[in-house]
């Protein structure tokens, strides 16, 4: 199987490891249960050629709070038709259909799915001028998170990276833009390239099924995340060949991560699909939190003084 054919681990697992040993691989990879969606949201999915995978993640029972349990769907999809198609007839549509299927109760989009992967072509137009109406978020009684871009005409027609959460009512709720631009070499979205720092902050929105919030790509890159590689020259894999600068599938795939650390199975590699997780909220507070120290040494850390406190022989 080439490096191009290859399709997720997941599927590698579930085609060559024997059922009973895959229970058990699952089990210590994963830790979740599969969450069966009806057969006619099986079927459309077929029909509609994308994959549908749902899981579980269970919290601990609490005497004093029942579960709050809600579905989450995640959608990841390639292009197919023109971007000013209605968003009834192309392939997003039909999935957020299935998910509602799947009794889906907040709907994840990709990052700027409205338009193409423009972003290693230094073409911006026309993909700016694209936004998701909330007739979906009301037609299917969804939460919905659209990332598109945004041009901010009131200050001179700036370009965000931009996540608007609609409510189930059809009602947008607000916008949270994306704050870590990438400048890795030529890849840069930054720097009026595309769009510039997100100036929004990290709100929160109150929804029918829970608290919301968005991280958009490179804004997981927070200030605790500082542990990370460099590679000082081209990446060659050691083959002694030159470096690669052509784009093949995307490195990565949707998941749903959980507080405690621990995440499900992910979507195709090379698919559009859809996936369903079924979440307990109570899990969130069933986690260690120390926020006041973290804001306290947060404050220290910004300080011109700072002292790393660095303990050695």
């Amino acid at each position: 199987m080439s490096g191009k054919d290859f399709d997720s681990l997941e599927k590698v697992l579930e085609t060559y490891v024997p059922e009973a040993e895959l229970r058990e691989v699952r089990r210590l990879l994963f830790g979740k249960e599969k969450l069966n969606p009806p057969q006619s949201a099986i079927d459309a999915a077929v029909e509609q050629d994308f994959d549908l995978k749902g899981y579980v993640f269970e919290a601990s029972p609490e005497q004093l709070r029942p579960p709050r349990t809600v579905r989450v769907g995640l959608i990841q999809n390639k292009l197919v038709l023109p971007t000013d198609t209605p968003v009834s007839a192309q392939a997003c549509g039909e999935m957020v259909e299935v998910a509602a299927m799947c009794g889906v109760n907040i709907v994840c989009f990709q990052e700027a799915w409205t338009m193409p992967f423009a972003f290693c072509t230094r073409e911006r137009e026309p993909w700016t001028e694209f936004a998701e109406s909330g007739w979906l978020a009301k037609n299917y009684n969804m939460v919905v998170v659209s990332p598109i871009l945004e041009r901010d005409e009131i200050h001179g027609g700036t370009l965000w990276n931009t996540a608007v959460v609609v409510s189930n009512n059809g009602n947008v709720l607000g916008k949270s833009r994306k704050n870590h631009i990438p400048r890795v070499g030529d890849f840069n979205e930054g720097s009026s390239t595309y769009y510039m720092e997100g100036n929004t902050g990290h709100p929160v929105f109150q929804t029918q099924f829970g608290k919301v919030a968005v991280n958009i790509c490179y804004g997981r890159h927070n200030p605790l995340n500082w542990l990370k590689e460099y590679f000082k020259n081209e990446f060659t894999s050691g083959d002694g060949k030159k470096a690669h600068h052509d784009f093949g599938n995307f490195y990565g795939s949707s998941y749903v991560a959980a507080p405690d650390d621990s995440r499900s199975p992910g979507l195709s590699r090379t698919r559009d699909g859809l996936l369903v997780t079924e979440i307990d909220l109570n899990l969130n507070r069933q986690m260690t939190g120390r926020y006041e120290m973290y804001a306290e040494e947060l404050k220290e850390a910004i300080q011109h003084d700072f002292k790393p406190n660095i303990l050695k022989e």
